[in-house]
């Protein structure tokens, strides 16, 4: 299916479905600065295979969905743990995904969210639990900074600024994946380029890419209202993770009753192609905790 666009409140998110529309929706939720292209087709594919219909998008100021007129908030402040002014919060985006399923006359749906895209998965669950069937939470936290802090040599690079130049931003991509990416996974630096040129053609913002790590720091911490939770949940994390590390998988879940955690070795902030199936195979067991709830 090719991209749509929907009207949510005062922004227009880009979307696309994948799979037979009678089946249960799965919305997938990209993390911070990422377009929907970045849930590769090849995996949106599998999650239909296994009877969903899979919708994926852009997030507010990411992608071709509405940029956000304000300015970028000082996100050395928020790193020092001083009050910022973000344009917007994870609560904002929440809602931005529930008006998506709105607009698909979709009254529920299973939500599968890595990275900041887990955090605003959670975000729904908390506000909207009667919404979300099951939660997939995946390479996220719950928003405490005692357990989510990136290695410091990760942090110095993502506090630079992308590179306008075309050649010069597929090269900052590349460094920037190898560094947060997985040590015990082959890394296909052919196709990685490819995602690299694709995601600056497609759309190359990144001050939206700062106003979105600015609703991150000031959305605070999850885990008080994570403890309330009544929603099928699968916590997916990589041991080897240097941006949002092992430990912060291990507190979304702990905080999470019932969640279970599915740890990989050698596995980093991103997706292995190598581990789709298995990512897939969770998925589509903790959906089934939906349909079939404990007595």
């Amino acid at each position: 299916m090719t991209e749509q666009r929907a009207s949510v409140g005062q922004v227009e998110l880009v979307y696309e479905t994948i799979g037979d529309p009678s089946d249960p929706a799965l919305l997938l939720v990209m993390g911070l600065g990422m377009q929907l292209i970045h849930w590769d087709r090849e995996f949106c594919e599998g999650l239909a295979e296994r009877g969903f219909q899979v919708i994926r998008f852009d997030n507010r100021d990411a992608g071709l969905s509405t940029k956000i007129d304000a300015p970028v908030p000082n996100v050395m402040h928020a790193m020092a743990g001083l009050r910022i002014q973000a344009p917007y919060l994870l609560s904002d985006m929440a809602d931005d995904s529930f008006g998506l399923l709105d607009h698909l006359e979709l009254e529920r749906a299973h939500v599968v969210g890595v990275s900041m895209g887990g955090m605003i998965g959670q975000t729904m669950a908390i506000r909207r639990p009667e919404r979300v069937l099951s939660l997939g939470s995946m390479l996220s936290t719950p928003g405490d900074r005692r357990v989510g802090t990136p290695k410091l040599r990760v942090w110095s690079v993502l506090m630079r600024r992308a590179p306008q130049d075309r050649d010069a931003y597929i090269e900052y991509f590349v460094r920037v994946f190898r560094m947060i990416g997985s040590p015990g996974y082959r890394v296909d630096d052919e196709r990685m380029r490819e995602q690299a040129a694709a995601t600056y053609d497609r759309c190359h913002y990144p001050a939206g890419t700062a106003r979105q790590l600015g609703a991150i720091l000031a959305s605070g911490s999850r885990t008080a209202a994570l403890r309330r939770l009544d929603v099928p949940t699968v916590v997916i994390h990589g041991r080897s993770d240097p941006l949002v590390p092992f430990r912060a998988g291990v507190a979304t879940a702990s905080a999470i009753p019932g969640a279970e955690l599915i740890a990989f070795p050698g596995m980093g902030h991103d997706l292995p192609r190598e581990l789709w199936p298995r990512f897939a195979d969770a998925l589509a067991k903790n959906a089934e905790r939906a349909a079939t709830p404990a007595a």
